[in-house]
């Protein structure tokens, strides 16, 4: 036994090779992460150091005269708020019902009832690699009364065919076993739909959730094209696009008196400060996410 102990040691003993590779790898990783995360954090100490030191360009990896001041200050910002309820309300509306769309029609397209399946499929999976550009496709909203028009953030981003594919995909994973027993058992399929294939398929529909968050939160495109004669439809890519394009929009943007001082006037700290809002939420999501990541690729994983 001790012969078998000792043989087994000296086999899954680690090489000098093998430490130098892992010592490599992690100092690789670990600078790429450092390197990726530095802007956000320089970024986040500007927003919060004395905004007379931000401006002549002195804070650099340490916050200095540290205050929360011009988070505060962003309720005096023109029509700032509103940019947010607008970002805030397109993001959890677009995205839900994207998730019950794709959910729905990704349910639909493994079913072999459906009439001419395989056409419906093909020709959303052409979708993909094929769009008329830009102009036509504001023509077409333009047709359908979605400038300047709320919808014009929802209605768009219904249907997302990857998203689609990746909804089919994992419920066809999923043993069809499970829906041919409710099924015998007398449950209709909206009830299989509901009480069997959405629980089963958390983890892809929190996987395009996200997808569908970020893409909410951060579009920039159909806000600047759609909405150039209704500013309060901006969203806050929009508005910080204008705030970043025009120091004079950002001069006349902080509303006199008050809590405003001349120091949070500093155009470089208010575009530091948006820039920071815009980005925090959607980066506090994902951590929440994460589990279900995990869980769907190791389901993936044992069902192959």
């Amino acid at each position: 036994m001790a012969r078998d102990a000792k043989t087994s040691s000296l086999r899954y003993k680690t090489s000098f090779g093998d430490k130098l590779f892992m010592v490599i790898n992690v100092t690789v990783f670990a600078v790429f992460t450092l390197i990726c995360i530095f802007p956000f954090y320089y970024l986040f100490i500007n927003t919060i150091s004395d905004n007379d030191l931000v401006g002549k360009n002195l804070i650099t990896l340490i916050p200095r005269g540290i205050h929360f001041s011009n988070y505060i200050a962003l309720k005096d910002v023109s029509d700032f708020a509103n940019s947010v309820i607008v970002t805030v309300s397109r993001t959890i509306i677009g995205t839900s019902l994207m998730v019950l769309v794709s959910a729905l029609a990704g349910y639909l397209t493994t079913k072999k009832e459906m009439w001419h399946r395989s056409l419906w499929y093909r020709m959303l999976v052409i979708t993909m690699y094929f769009n008329a550009g830009t102009i036509p496709w504001y023509m077409n909203m333009l047709g359908l009364g979605l400038t300047d028009n709320y919808l014009g953030y929802i209605i768009p981003g219904l249907v997302a065919p990857y998203n689609i594919i990746l909804v089919k995909t994992y419920i066809e994973s999923i043993p069809a076993s499970l829906e041919e027993s409710a099924t015998i058992d007398g449950a209709s399929a909206m009830q299989v739909f509901s009480k069997i294939i959405l629980p089963l398929a958390k983890p892809i529909l929190a996987t395009i959730a996200v997808f569908g968050a970020v893409g909410n939160w951060n579009s920039l495109q159909d806000s600047l094209i759609l909405m150039s004669n209704s500013p309060e439809l901006y969203t806050m890519q929009h508005r910080l696009w204008v705030y970043l394009n025009s120091s004079s929009n950002l001069a006349t943007a902080m509303q006199t008196g008050g809590s405003v001082t001349s120091a949070m006037l500093n155009t470089k700290v208010i575009k530091y400060t948006i820039s920071m809002v815009t980005v925090i939420p959607i980066m506090l999501v994902y951590p929440f996410m994460q589990r279900y990541f995990e869980e769907g690729i190791m389901l993936g994983a044992v069902k192959g």
